[in-house]
């Protein structure tokens, strides 16, 4: 069984700061992560592996650096990875990102099944997983918790969660997944895993490489543009009720309300 797991590199939130001039990201300095939902992508695929003897195969869209996310994952135990990058990238958005990965995924002669995290934290579509299921032509089911193989690795059976429960689902593989950071516990990397995700090369698999359009990728193939990013303004005023009562208190705050014409 072969599994490809998609990951994302992104900007550590805590340390996320924002070009006034450019409304861009600002990368410089500031610490680089693998998507923490992806992060249980992986353990899900390398559970499985342990379980079922599977074939696990990382991919990561990005710029050059997101090579360290790759590594990160050969630590864990991922057998292979590849990074599909080429200026021809620049601008994507979900949909040409998902194209690429689709194609990227073609590439390595497809699989039985790919997982992704439900979303990546820099951006909060939850798009791309579908996405890449849309232009393979595979099923898809998202927000899984909970996953099985059945028939020998014919079918899969999962949970996916609402706000007010959970189904279950059965589907044939090859099969697209999106998965909760409540299914699993990510593992930590063993030192001979670092050691050997030190000396391994990584695969750059360009456009030409994956048989991408060039109309499919990059601005070119992307029918959305962020066209500015900001960050919201810090709250200000308000007012902080101590030393009274409960009873005194809500007394005041419904004066207040009533001054400021809410009530």
């Amino acid at each position: 069984m072969h599994i490809v797991v998609c990951i994302k590199q992104v900007p550590n939130t805590t340390d996320v700061r924002i070009n006034p001039e450019t409304n861009t990201l600002v990368r410089d300095g500031v610490e680089s992560i693998i998507n923490p939902f992806d992060e249980n992508a992986i353990e899900a695929a390398l559970q499985l592996k342990d379980e079922h003897g599977a074939k696990v195969t990382v991919i990561s869209m990005g710029p050059p650096q997101a090579e360290s996310a790759l590594r990160d994952a050969l630590a864990l135990g991922c057998d292979e990875v590849r990074l599909v990058s080429d200026r021809a990238f620049a601008g994507s958005d979900t949909w040409a990102t998902s194209y690429a990965l689709a194609q990227a995924i073609k590439s390595l002669g497809g699989a039985d099944l790919i997982l992704c995290g439900k979303q990546a934290i820099d951006g909060d579509t939850a798009q791309v997983g579908p996405g890449i299921a849309e232009f393979l032509g595979l099923p898809v089911v998202t927000y899984i918790r909970k996953l099985e193989l059945l028939d020998d690795g014919a079918r899969v059976r999962v949970e996916r969660v609402f706000e007010d429960g959970y189904e279950v689902i059965e589907s044939e593989m090859p099969v697209v997944l999106t998965v909760l950071k409540e299914m699993n516990i990510p593992r930590l990397p063993s030192l001979k895993g670092r050691m050997r995700a030190k000396r391994a090369e990584i695969p750059v698999l360009s456009a030409e490489a994956i048989g991408a359009e060039e109309e499919k990728v990059g601005l070119k193939g992307s029918p959305t543009r962020v066209v500015r990013i900001f960050s919201p303004p810090k709250k200000t005023g308000g007012m902080r009720i101590d030393g009274t009562s409960p009873l005194d208190a809500a007394r005041l705050l419904v004066e207040k309300l009533k001054e400021q014409r809410v009530i």
